[in-house]
This record gives C-alpha cells, structure tokens and sequence, in this order.
C-alpha cells in the first residue's frame, strides 16, 4: 500500500542545477569546464567527462565559482594525464570490432550482403555502401538499446509492483540514467556496448525511483529488492571502463 499511495502522490519537482563554463589551458589543449552547484554535495569534486569532451567541478552549496575554477586549473596536470589516457577507440569500420553487451563483435561487410545488420556466430554481418556502415551500426545498436532495455525495465517494474514508465533512449554525457517528475526513465543508449548486469543495473535504478525519488536508505533498499546481482560491482565498473563505451561514431 505504501508504494500505491506514493504513486498517488506527485514527485516533487526537481530543478535542473545551473552550469558555468569556463576554458582550462593544458598547453596544447583547451579542455572545456564546466561548474555545477549541487545541493547535496558536501565537498569539491573534479572529474573527467566519459568521453574527454570536458572537465566537470561539483560544488557544495557554499562554494564559489572562482574557487571552482582554481580547483581545477591546480590539478590541470591531472586532467592532462587523465586525457592522455583516455582510449575510446576508433570508429567502427569493416573489419574491426563493435562492442556488444561485454563481448566484441567482428564487423563482417560483405558486398553481397543485406544492408541491415545481423548477428551471426559473434560476428555482425552487413552489406550496403560501406561509406555508411558507421551509421547503420550506430542504428542498430540504439534499436537494441531500446529493445533490451524495454525488457529490462519490464521485468522490474513487475518485481518492484508499478506501472511500467515511458522509455526514452539518451545521449547524455554525464548521467547514464534519469527519470523525470513525470516518471518518464531515460537510459543512454552506450549501455547495449556493456555487459547485460551493468545495463540492467541502470535500469533498475531508474525504475527503483519510481518508487522512491531520491537516494535515502528506503530507496537503496527498494533497488537491492529488484536488481539480483551487485550494484556496487556493476558502479565499479561503470567507473573503470564506461569511458570505453563511448565508441566515436561520428
């Protein structure tokens, strides 16, 4: 009854917080950054985007921009390691590999072949103008993003007893999950490259704050309830390998 009562309840609007952009030099690079307030951050945190495109600083409500930008420009070095680090690969192309649910997948481009891509014995085969098979992979892989993930959350809107949300694939760069006030539940589309206990930890996540919209205990307490492996591991990984998810497409 208690999850029944919260649904009849309208979740509280959240508001999007600010982001100031500043430029950091890193000699031969200029690394956009970008300053974000957050009411419950308790301490200054640097990060890098997934895919390099940027530098991130999360503030507590009591901080300053200009402390912010300080923060950053002190551990520019860092930052230029961090970059110089980064592997995301090169585009897909015919005889290469593309990721696929943890596993690497041969790009088999036949001339002879159907233009759409199919699975065929870890390989995924696909004919066409090769001058677009980037394109037609990134289709694919995003058409099973969406179906995956409408598996996905099925299951555990099921499990968790409440209505299964609207679905929206996102190409976001800073969160690999959302859901809305409105119960809408956006996934990045680059978790079909992860292994399936990372995607459908996301997923349960999301569907988990339709049960309670925030991180306290009874929310990790209701995501334990429906996710059956490790959220911890699969948080680990995310942050070990999920730069590698962002496969340049073009």
């Amino acid at each position: 009854m208690a999850v029944i009562d919260w649904l009849l309840r309208k979740p509280p609007q959240t508001k999007a917080p600010a982001v100031a952009r500043r430029t950091l030099d890193l000699g031969d690079r200029a690394l956009p950054l970008a300053i974000r307030t957050l009411r419950t951050a308790r301490r200054m945190t640097l990060r890098l985007a997934p895919d390099g495109s940027e530098a991130r600083v999360t503030l507590p409500p009591w901080g300053r921009i200009g402390e912010a930008e300080a923060f950053a420009r002190e551990r520019s070095a860092w930052l230029a390691r961090q970059l110089d680090a980064l592997d995301i690969g090169e585009p897909p192309r015919a005889g290469g590999e593309l990721p696929y649910r943890g596993e690497r997948l041969t790009i088999a481009w036949q001339v002879d072949a159907q233009r759409k891509p199919v699975l065929d014995d870890g390989a995924i085969v696909l004919g066409g103008p090769e001058a677009s098979l980037t394109a037609r992979l990134q289709r694919w892989l995003e058409d099973e993003a969406l179906r995956l993930i409408g598996e996905d959350a099925e299951g555990y809107a099921a499990t968790a007893r409440v209505p299964v949300p609207p679905l929206r694939l996102a190409r976001a760069r800073r969160r690999w999950g959302s859901c809305a006030s409105d119960g809408t539940v956006r996934i990045n589309w680059r978790l079909v490259m992860a292994p399936d206990a990372v995607r459908r930890s996301v997923v349960a996540h999301e569907i988990a704050h339709l049960v309670h919209f925030h991180h306290g205990p009874a929310f990790h307490a209701a995501l334990a309830a429906i996710y059956e492996g490790e959220i911890a591991q699969a948080n680990r990984w995310l942050k070990r390998e999920g730069r590698r998810l962002y496969v340049p497409f073009g």
